[in-house]
């Protein structure tokens, strides 16, 4: 009898990845969670405190890989639950339509964005949440802002990769700039 790892469908083991990211664009996602009132007007707007692998701490929006064989629709939903916990209740319309499409690159400069591992190609999103958000995975914490304070040059600086940006378009697109 052969033994056989039991591995998830559509994930590449970390050398197979470190190999395709250096030859090929990683599709992924972005979404900018909020929290919007009953007329649907978008009145916070949640930010993940995370750690990265050098041991800053910087603000981040809720990302990941699309899997291979994965709808986006799944990917935005298993990446919410991932960062926000599983009763965060996001709202993902029938037809999902992303507000911009964001490449990341590892040669700083080339785009606002920018990602040392990879060329990334990101469909972004803002997709309000009703649930309660409890950060989970590498997330220590959610913090909601106002619209103003997302948009202010403190928080833009906590963020890192470009992503600072790709918030305030967000905040441009769902007409809640200061």
């Amino acid at each position: 009898m052969t033994e056989q790892t039991e591995t998830t469908p559509g994930w590449l083991a970390p050398e197979d990845l470190e190999s395709v990211r250096g030859q090929l664009p990683i599709l992924y996602i972005d979404a900018v969670p909020v929290r919007v009132d009953e007329t649907g007007v978008v009145t916070r707007i949640g930010t993940l405190l995370r750690i990265a692998p050098d041991g800053t701490v910087s603000r981040a929006l809720v990302s990941g890989r699309v899997l291979h064989h994965e709808r986006v629709r799944d990917a935005l939903l298993r990446h919410l639950e991932k960062d926000l916990g599983p009763v965060a209740l996001p709202h993902i319309p029938a037809s999902p339509q992303p507000f911009t499409v964001a490449e990341y690159f590892p040669t700083p400069g080339v785009t606002q964005y920018h990602d040392p591992r990879q060329h990334a190609v990101s469909l972004a999103y803002v997709v309000p949440v009703a649930g309660d958000c409890r950060p989970r995975q590498d997330a220590l914490d959610l913090v909601w802002f106002t619209p103003d304070e997302a948009a202010s040059p403190m928080v833009q600086q906590e963020m890192a990769g470009g992503q600072g940006v790709l918030l305030k378009q967000a905040l441009a697109y769902v007409g809640a700039l200061p």
